[in-house]
């Protein structure tokens, strides 16, 4: 609706435009539509292409856009190929310790992350924690993001202590910014229960299971997936006891 609107008061290649094939492009992602996200990303980079000096900060917008849909398509070069552009694009536009740039090195993480590079994702996910330090209110929760990622990081690399203390920060985190049975603190318990598992710890697992499960159990529908996963994590450390 809001395309149509400006498809008749304004000129074809008008700024604004991009920002709506940017919207459209995200909802199509969302949707896993994936070839629309990726047409309406491009569309929105062609306009800002003419509409827009060359090194404008939207134009990290689109890159970013663009990643995003390569990272759920699997196609990992060519998200990084994205995200690499639009940090550069960021590096040259935005002061050095913007947000923006903590999202950049945070998505680049994620992709490296998504190919098993491990070595890699932790230096781009710290990069981005270092820029939060700075530019965010001690507990935002773009923190409990950083410190979820680089937990799992340490996790998927067997660094099991580094892990928990991770995920621990994380969930400080989201107690403080968030209301109290959040699906999100389900997920944080889920996780630090699975490292104490893997840690032969299972009475500690257990508990943080449980703690997952009521709060799932109160703000998810009782078909929800995460439900069953987390009453099927609390049988096999059970067994294991």
């Amino acid at each position: 609706q809001s395309l149509e609107i400006r498809k008749i008061a304004l000129p074809p290649n008008h700024p604004d435009f991009a920002q709506s094939y940017n919207n459209i492009g995200l909802v199509y992602d969302n949707m896993g539509e994936y070839s629309k996200a990726l047409a309406s990303h491009e569309r929105s980079l062609e306009i800002r292409k003419i509409a827009l000096p060359p090194n404008h900060p939207d134009f990290a917008l689109s890159y970013n856009g663009i990643g995003l849909v390569y990272d759920n398509m699997g196609e990992y070069s060519k998200a990084l190929a994205s995200y690499e552009q639009s940090l550069e694009i960021r590096k040259i536009a935005l002061p050095p310790n913007h947000p923006d740039l903590a999202t950049s090195y945070n998505n680049i993480g994620l992709v490296y992350y998504n190919m098993g590079e491990y070595s890699k994702a932790l230096p781009s996910y710290e990069q981005s924690l270092e820029i939060r330090k700075i530019a965010l209110p001690p507990n935002h929760p773009d923190f409990a993001q950083s410190y979820n990622n680089i937990g799992l990081v340490y996790d998927n690399m067997g660094e099991y202590s580094k892990a928990l203390a991770s995920y621990e920060r994380s969930l400080e985190i989201k107690k403080i910014a968030l209301p109290p049975n959040h699906p999100d603190l389900a997920y944080s318990y889920n996780g630090i229960g699975n490292v104490y598992d893997k840690m032969k710890e299972y009475s500690k697992a257990l508990s943080y299971f449980e703690k997952a499960r009521i709060i799932r159990e109160k703000s998810l529908p009782s078909n929800h997936p995460h439900i069953a996963l987390v009453k099927r994590n609390i049988d096999n450390v059970k067994k294991k006891m």
